[in-house]
């Protein structure tokens, strides 16, 4: 499952579709919206993409992580467009034997997807606004 969607996440259907009787483990991250960023109040964030490339690398990382660590299934989903404070913005899950391999693999994929992917982040604040560059 890679989806980008402006739609509100499904978390359980996101970790449903991770579920397998091979994998002792799932690891998710869930990122959501926070009211307070670089000392500022946080009104809302706005979410870009170049969807056909952000879908296409966000493929090229699940089969990456499948090919470092013993993965069963991947799922991410990220959203687009405007999100409130408390909305989750995006889900990465993975399935594996162990915990080990579930954690090592999450982790890459969120913090790699932050570098990689085209999908641009806004933060709007009660007195201005500023894009948001990944973060290493």
């Amino acid at each position: 499952m890679i989806v980008l969607t402006d739609q509100p996440i499904a978390v359980a259907d996101v970790i449903a579709a991770v579920q397998s009787d091979r994998a002792g483990a799932v690891d998710v991250f869930i990122g959501v919206v926070r009211n307070r960023s670089q000392s500022k109040n946080v009104v809302r964030l706005e979410y870009e993409a170049y969807e056909a490339m952000a879908l296409r690398k966000l493929r090229e990382l699940a089969a990456e992580a499948k090919m470092r660590w013993p993965v069963e299934e991947v799922a991410i989903v990220h959203r687009k467009g405007v999100l409130q404070v408390g909305e989750v913005a995006v889900v990465v899950a993975v399935s594996t034997p162990h915990r080990k391999e579930a954690f090592e693999a999450c982790q890459y994929l969120i913090d790699t997807l932050k570098e990689v992917v085209p999908i641009w982040k806004k933060e709007v604040y009660e007195d201005g606004e500023t894009w948001i560059a990944a973060h290493a």
